[in-house]
C-alpha cells in the first residue's frame, strides 16, 4: 500500500490581512494527541516534524504536511490522520493563530 502525502498552506496573507485554516488542522475532540513543540529560530523544529512525517510514510501512514505561508521549505504542523496525531509550531507567532482553534 502506497502512502498519501497532502502538502497544504493552513494559512496565508491575503490583502485582507491574515487567513487561517489552523483550525481545520484536526478537531481536539478527535484527536488521540496533539503535540505544540516550542522552541527558537532554527532549532529543528520543522525537520523534526519532517523526519517524523517520513518515517510514518515508510510505516505507511498517510500524512499531511503543513507549510508555512512565508517559507515553503518549513513546516508549521504535521498531521497523521489514521492516528488522530498532530504536531504543530507552539512559538509566536503560529501559537496565537494555531491555539486559538484547537
Amino acid at each position: 500500500m502506497t502512502s498519501k502525502i497532502k502538502r497544504v498552506f493552513p494559512g496565508g496573507n491575503t490583502a485582507d490581512g491574515f487567513f487561517s485554516y489552523y483550525n481545520y488542522i484536526i478537531e481536539q475532540t478527535d484527536a488521540n494527541h496533539i503535540f505544540c513543540i516550542k522552541g527558537g529560530p532554527g532549532v529543528g523544529k520543522s525537520s523534526m516534524m519532517k523526519n517524523i512525517g517520513n518515517e510514518m510514510i515508510k510505516l505507511g501512514y498517510d500524512v499531511e504536511f503543513h507549510h508555512c505561508s512565508s517559507d515553503n521549505n518549513s513546516i508549521d504542523g504535521l498531521v497523521i490522520p489514521a492516528l488522530k496525531v498532530a504536531m504543530v509550531d507552539g512559538t509566536a507567532p503560529h501559537l496565537k493563530r494555531q491555539m486559538s482553534s484547537i
